[in-house]
């Protein structure tokens, strides 16, 4: 495990998963302070408690959908991410495509999640695409190493 964190595109990936990883985080919270914004709560415990004086209600108002379609989304794309980025640093990741894959899907992920919250087109498209493309090009990364060490 030493050698493996000793590794630059170890540490690239741990940087990029920290950003993503409080992406995730920051999503999830602003879901709740749009919600508290609503005085709406699905849970009866928290109509008495923490969102004391909301309305219980399972409807959600335009905004707090679209959060929470944002999250939905960031979870969506993230976690597989996360997931290939770590197999593709086992696998030798050279530190200069840990940069590219790593830090683009990143900065792709961050810039989705703003442009998906402002309502912004085509930005938000533009980076759910590149984010897509960079996982991709991981995937197609992991499939060359594994072939080539196959042969």
């Amino acid at each position: 495990m030493q050698e493996l964190a000793s590794q630059p595109a170890f540490n690239i990936y741990a940087l990029c998963a920290v950003v993503l990883c409080l992406n995730l985080l920051g999503l999830w919270a602003y879901s709740g302070v749009v919600r508290g914004k609503s005085k709406r709560t699905p849970n009866t415990e928290d109509a008495s408690t923490v969102s004391k004086g909301s309305d219980l209600s399972d409807e959600k108002t335009p905004e707090e959908a679209r959060v929470l379609r944002a999250h939905m989304n960031a979870l969506a794309n993230i976690v597989p991410f996360l997931a290939l980025g770590l197999v593709y640093v086992i696998a030798g990741a050279p530190a200069l495509m840990a940069w590219i894959f790593f830090g683009g899907f990143t900065v792709m992920r961050v810039g989705h999640s703003f442009a998906y919250l402002g309502g912004k087109q085509p930005w938000r498209t533009i980076c759910f695409a590149l984010g897509v493309l960079l996982t991709f090009g991981v995937m197609i990364q992991i499939a060359r190493i594994a072939i080539a060490r196959m042969m």
